[in-house]
């Protein structure tokens, strides 16, 4: 009786974990989070303010000297979307990088563009300064060439 009501709770928790749409992308104080939003607020968002917030200072200069996330995305992050979903590849993830100050972060990047399918990928240096994670450089696909 015991072992068929604990089936039920441990059900109800993952179906409830299911229907958060924030649930999918990991604790607010990761460096993965911090990564997914960066790019959620450019390319999704289209919220440059909300990018910068969440860059160090030498990156967000560099973003404001472009004006808009469309130009930024286009002319340096090299990749253009309509609607994109963006996913942290956890194969390479490692603990250690949570409890340091600096980490590395790689993102699957999943849409749209024209019509057609675009499949991307990109590795992210992050910094944690006064508690909290900033994109600090955004590193070109590893497999591009």
């Amino acid at each position: 009786m015991k072992l068929s009501a604990l089936f039920i709770v441990v059900i109800t928790f993952f179906l409830t974990a299911c229907n958060n749409e924030e649930a999918g992308r990991g604790d607010k104080d990761t460096p993965g989070y911090t990564a997914t939003m960066y790019f959620e607020a450019l390319y999704n968002k289209k919220d440059m303010k909300a990018a910068l917030n969440l860059a160090t200072p030498r990156l967000a200069r560099i973003m404001r000297s472009y004006g808009t996330p469309s130009q930024f995305t286009r002319n340096l992050v090299n990749m253009q979307f309509d609607h994109v979903t963006i996913e942290l590849d956890m194969t390479n993830k490692s603990l250690r990088e949570q409890y340091g100050k600096n980490a590395k972060v790689n993102l699957i990047f999943t849409g749209q563009l024209h019509g057609n399918q675009v499949d991307d990928m990109r590795s992210v240096q992050m910094v944690k300064r006064k508690g909290s994670w900033y994109v600090d450089k955004i590193n070109p696909d590893p497999y591009a060439r």
